[in-house]
Parts: C-alpha cells; structure tokens; sequence
C-alpha cells in the first residue's frame, strides 16, 4: 500500500502533455509540440566553459548543502542588483531547480492546515506542493481581470487559517504580469496580516512591450522580512535539464531550508553550479538579449498567425514565452442536453487531426484553457500554429 500522501496529487499536467506529445511522435506521426516550458537554444559559452573547466579539474566532490559559497555570493550579488537592496550569501540557498526552491519554502513554512492562496490558472506544481506539505490551496479566480488577481478577491481569500500568498509573476501558463498596486496591495497585505509570500520570478527575464516585471521587495522593502524570491536558470538561460535554480530570503528561513536539504537531495549538481558561476562572473549580457530577441520574434510570429482566429480571443502574451488561450466561447455543448467539451478534448483533437501537442487549462485549474509554448524555431511555430488555428476556427 502506498502513503496516504500519494493520492493528494497526480503527475504533473505539463508533463503528461509532453509525454503524450512524445508518443505520438514515437508512434510515427509528425508532431509539432507546444507543450515545453522551455527554449529550444544552444548553451551560453560561458555555461559550456565552466562547465569543461571544472570537468577537466576534475571536480567531483560535495559542496555546501545549500551551493558553494562563492556561487552564493555571486547570487547574493544578482540578487542585490536586482532588487535594489542588498543581499548577502546566508540569505541565499541553490536548489536543484526551482521546484525543489518551491518544495523547500513549503515545507519550513507550512504546518498541516495552513491555507495558501494561489491566483489561478496556476502552474500545476504549486497547489501540489502545499498539498504535500499539509497545506490547503486556496484559489483566487482572475480569469474575468486579464490573469492578474483583484486585490480585492485575494484580501477577501485571507482567513485565520492563512499562512502564505503565491505570487508568480510572469505568470506560467498565462504570462500575465502584475502591475505595480497589485504588488502594493498584496505586499501591505501581507505585512498587516503576518502572512508568507513565495516571489516566483521565474520568467522575469522576458517581458514584452511596455510591461515591466517588478520585484515585490523592492516596490514595497518592508515586505522583505517576510518574502521568499525564486528563480532559477532554466529559462533565462535555456538550462532546464542542468536543474539550478535558487531561493533568497531571511537567514532564518534559509538556515532551515539548509537543514532539510541536508536530508533530501544534499548539494545541487555541482558542475551546473560550477556552470553557473561561470556565467555570472564572465557573462555580458549577450546571451540573455539574444535568448530576449529570438522569443519577441517568435512571439511577434505567433501573434500574427493567431490574429486569424475567429472564435478566440487573441492571447495578450504580456511576459513569459507562452500563448495562454481562452477557449470559453467553444466549450458549449454540442447538442440539447449534451455534456460541454472541455479543453481536454480540444487537445486530443489537436493531436489528433492537426499533429499539434499542447497542454489543457485544466492542468492549471482552467477547464477552458490552452497553453502553447513559442520557445520552439520560429518554422515549426508558424507551421504548428497555422494547424491549430485551422482547427479550432472550425471546432464543434
């Protein structure tokens, strides 16, 4: 028999969307997928270099539980230089991506019972790891304000029971980016009730137009004693599969996050931090443009093929490299007393009859939803999304 923990959460949506992508493309059918977070991109040569050096200096050994030293001060230097404020390396731990920063900051912070509000549609892995922390995730609708939560919605969510508030901006799936009083409102929340925030920033690298990512910390600095920051390199440097990424927040809160990594994975992959350090140390910015410059493109791309849709809105795309579809004008019942199809059922239908792999909104909380990703070349973007459009203009 498995733990009763086990039946809290599923695999995650994401991944189920890619692997279905995979098997049809290892069936043999010509699939173009839109279901990757991530950008398909040669490696920075800085992350290659640091990466050989410390190959061929034949690094193999531990670091400290949390990154090496020198990486955390590199990071406690981004971090300062990000925020305005300064940061130090104990106020820092490196994490084997994001999700194991997310996994870490749930289980020092929650105690069985504890409400975490999390704005939705959501990326799938948050309620998942408050679930398994004890934690109850509290959703916050903000389909019908553009994706960003009313304060307002968010303040009326908070009980005596509340310990934390999601905030994950550019939002995945949706790309939505909050705007500076929806920050403030949260913030001065926060600090009022004693509440928890978890600063996902993840996709904070690309924002489009004249949108601007701001950090919680920095547009209101009281709020820093009580906000957890991460981030990490897969996206902004294209490195998901090196698994580095990284939480900044009190000493305090680091130094328990230390402890319990002691106990799960122990140090992140050490030549990825090696990698990193690399990068951070030589790194011009150059890499980061071009990675900036080849998703407005494709963005620029994909918005325009999208224009021809004539039953969908067309996505706003405001940050991130994801295409975020609002499909409640097809979820409508077919006949007199039929069941309304869901997004789910667009998605088979798209991999079906067009070859086109996507993830459904219900994986995000969104029975109506679509997320496509435009971190592929810019051709197979065209093409996969010339398909989609082509079916769901004619869907039924």
């Amino acid at each position: 028999m498995l733990a009763q923990r086990t039946n809290l959460f599923g695999s995650s949506g994401t991944a189920a969307a890619r692997a279905a992508a995979k098997a049809a493309a290892d069936a043999g059918k010509e699939i173009i997928d839109l279901t990757a977070g991530e950008i398909w991109s040669d490696l920075a040569p800085t992350i290659r270099e640091g990466a050989i050096e410390a190959i061929n200096r034949g690094v193999n050994r531990y670091t400290d539980t949390v990154g090496m030293m020198e990486l955390r001060e590199a990071l406690a230097r981004k971090v300062s230089l990000d925020t305005g404020q300064i940061w130090k390396a104990e106020e820092i731990a490196v994490t084997s991506g994001a999700k194991q920063a997310l996994f870490n900051a749930a289980m020092v912070l929650l105690n069985p019972g504890d409400e975490v509000i999390i704005p939705a549609p959501y990326w799938t892995t948050f309620p998942a790891q408050v679930l398994i922390a004890g934690g109850t995730p509290v959703f916050v609708d903000t389909r019908s304000n553009g994706y960003v939560p009313r304060f307002e919605d968010i303040k009326a969510a908070v009980t005596d029971r509340t310990r934390a508030i999601v905030i994950n901006t550019p939002s995945n799936p949706t790309g939505a980016v909050y705007d500076v009083q929806t920050l403030i409102g949260i913030a001065e929340l926060a600090i009022n009730r004693d509440l928890w925030i978890v600063f996902d920033e993840c996709y904070g690298d690309f924002v489009h137009g004249d949108h601007t990512h701001h950090l919680i910390v920095s547009v209101v600095p009281e709020v820093r004693a009580r906000t957890l920051i991460v981030n990490a390199f897969s996206k902004s440097l294209a490195l998901t599969g090196w698994r580095i990424g990284y939480l900044a927040g009190p000493k305090e809160v680091i130094n328990a996050v230390r402890a319990l990594q002691s106990h799960t994975t122990s140090n992140p992959n050490v030549i990825a931090q090696h990698a990193v350090l690399a990068h951070l140390q030589r790194g011009d910015g150059s890499y980061e443009s071009k990675l900036r410059s080849q998703l407005a493109s494709a963005r620029q791309i994909g918005l325009h093929v999208l224009s021809s849709l004539t039953r969908v809105p067309v996505p706003k795309a405001h940050g991130g490299f994801y295409f975020y579809l609002d499909l409640s004008d097809l979820m409508r019942p077919t006949s007199v007393g039929g069941a309304s199809p869901t997004a789910d059922d667009v998605v088979n239908s798209l991999l079906s009859e067009a070859g086109i792999g996507a993830v459904s909104g219900t994986a995000f909380g969104d029975p109506a939803g679509l997320r496509l990703s435009y971190g592929i070349p810019p051709e197979k973007l065209e093409t996969g999304l010339v398909r989609l459009v082509e079916v769901l203009n004619v869907w039924e």
